[in-house]
């Protein structure tokens, strides 16, 4: 005659953890393992792909540099100036008062022109 076989329920000696749990434990911390190396893995590769494309210059598509020329009042001058991404906003000062201009910097074309006027 056959005897089942019960679940083995019974600690390991020396833990309170069953051998179920401890095979658990060890495939959750290979798997974490796994995850913190292919993580750091990719964080490297990330580093050297954006390290390699090194300071990206306007260029057209003929792999000239873009050549932009800014048409603005006599007595004007650049205040201020700000760089996000691939346009650049710069801020005029002039006697007929304060504009700001946005340029996109990968076509080199004037993207648009806001005239500040007091109220």
């Amino acid at each position: 005659m056959a005897v089942a076989s019960e679940p083995d329920n019974t600690p390991l000696p020396g833990t309170v953890f069953t051998p179920r749990q401890v095979r658990v434990l060890k495939f959750a911390v290979i798997v974490m393992g796994i995850l913190l190396v292919g993580g750091f893995a990719f964080v490297l590769a990330a580093i050297v792909y954006q390290a390699s494309r090194g300071g990206q210059s306007s260029v057209a598509p003929g792999g000239e540099p873009v050549a932009t020329e800014l048409q603005i009042p006599k007595d004007a001058s650049v205040s201020t100036l700000s760089l996000d991404g691939d346009r650049l906003a710069l801020q005029l000062q002039s006697s007929a008062g304060g504009e700001i201009v946005v340029i996109d910097l990968k076509t080199g074309k004037v993207l648009t022109r806001v005239k500040l006027k007091a109220e």
